[in-house]
């Protein structure tokens, strides 16, 4: 009897802690072989518009596991129509392989919702369960909860510690737009995505028309982060009219601001790496402060804009000494667009159209006695802005 594997996912794209999990999972639940089945209509999540083919899919999949002893791939999903079910699949397996054991992998995040699954119980009756674990913050206690509960049930569940490159196909798709990518593809699965012209690595943002530009931004955004990008975009070009400044640089500057913000840490990292650029020893160590430089990467390679854009983004955050009209527009409008709510937001959003200067001021000192009572370190070019501006008030 064997004891075989069942890795399915969207896969859109498969990426290297795929490949990383599947193979670790192999020898850690001593499987003859892991089958990996790319979802053909997903029942949990919607796939993304402008994704590659189901059968792009597989073919990126095939490519990522080649070479890999143990892994397969089925396209039995994709020969399915209707949503892609587990119990069906799990189902189809059982009757390829009856007499051998059968091992359903998931995340830990598949197992919290697992009893919302369709026909859960008919899973269990035909295979046992397979948790890549983390044991993050939070989650150790959830999945202990949901262990126990299933395995009242009936279930077998064996937790798999996932020692693995920590990323989303969501983020990697973001990467692949940036041009940031190769660290985390299997070999092959770049030259693929560039040969087809998936996931808009070979589009041209360059100087794109202000609604072509805002429809590219929301796509990559996080969608929590959409009505503040487009407040701020608003309210900097609403400033920009009340100060002289460029309404259309304005606009671009605030519709691009955040545009790398739904990286985490490590991955804003990765950006400024892949484009060469050199890091102070406080960016290095607080990596969550950088959407701002690697926003201003972004903005000035991907999209093409120019010097006066790409500043005010680069400095948006933190600031800096001697800001010039349009940072300054920028940094307010982040600060008190209308979707900000916080002790001191209408006092800045008065200062914004009576004096900019003062409300620069007043944000920089609102920012850094915040840092101060969570106990954070303040950036050096925070305190070069409040300086220069108490020398030159």
């Amino acid at each position: 009897m064997e004891r075989i594997g069942i890795y399915g996912g969207t896969f859109n794209p498969p990426h290297i802690g795929h490949i990383q999990a599947a193979k670790q999972a192999i020898p850690a639940l001593g499987l003859s072989r892991l089958i990996l089945i790319p979802t053909g209509v997903s029942p949990h999540k919607e796939i993304p518009e402008h994704s590659p083919t189901p059968r792009q899919r597989l073919d990126m999949l095939r490519i990522a596991a080649a070479d890999c002893p143990g892994l397969e791939v089925s396209d039995m999903e994709l020969n399915r129509e209707g949503p892609s079910y587990t119990w069906e699949t799990v189902a189809q397996m059982k009757a390829r392989f009856p007499h051998d054991e059968l091992v359903l992998l998931m995340g830990s995040d598949m197992l919290l919702s697992f009893d919302q699954w369709k026909r859960p119980e008919e899973i269990l009756s035909r295979a046992s369960l397979a948790v890549f674990f983390r044991g993050g913050k939070g989650e150790s206690a959830a999945v202990a909860v949901k262990k126990a509960q299933l395995e009242g049930a009936g279930a077998k569940i064996t937790l798999v510690e996932n020692n693995v490159i920590d990323i989303s196909s969501t983020q990697l798709r973001r990467l692949l737009a940036f041009h940031c990518a190769d660290p985390f593809l299997p070999a092959g699965v770049g030259d693929y995505i560039r040969a087809n012209d998936l996931y808009d690595v070979n589009a041209d943002w360059k100087n794109l028309p202000m609604e072509e530009l805002e429809q590219v931004v929301v796509r990559l955004l996080n969608p929590n982060r959409v009505a503040h990008v487009l407040g701020c975009r608003d309210t900097a070009v609403a400033l920009a009219k009340r100060w002289g400044a460029d309404v259309t640089d304005a606009a671009r500057a605030g519709l691009l601001h955040d545009i790398t913000k739904a990286l985490d840490g490590p991955l804003q990292l990765t950006v400024c790496s892949e484009y060469g650029k050199l890091l102070s020893e406080f960016s290095r160590k607080y990596p969550r402060t950088l959407h701002a430089l690697t926003g201003a990467l972004v903005a000035e390679r991907i999209f093409g804009e120019n010097e006066a854009v790409v500043s005010a983004i680069c400095c948006h955050t933190t600031g800096k000494a001697d800001m010039n009209t349009l940072e300054t527009i920028l940094y307010v409008a982040d600060y008190m667009e209308p979707n900000r709510s916080f002790p001191g937001v209408e006092k800045l959003r008065e200062l914004a159209y009576t004096d900019l200067t003062a409300a620069l001021k007043l944000g920089l000192e609102m920012t850094l006695e915040h840092l101060k009572d969570q106990g954070s370190e303040v950036s050096p070019e925070s305190r070069e802005a409040l300086a220069w501006l108490n020398l030159n008030p």
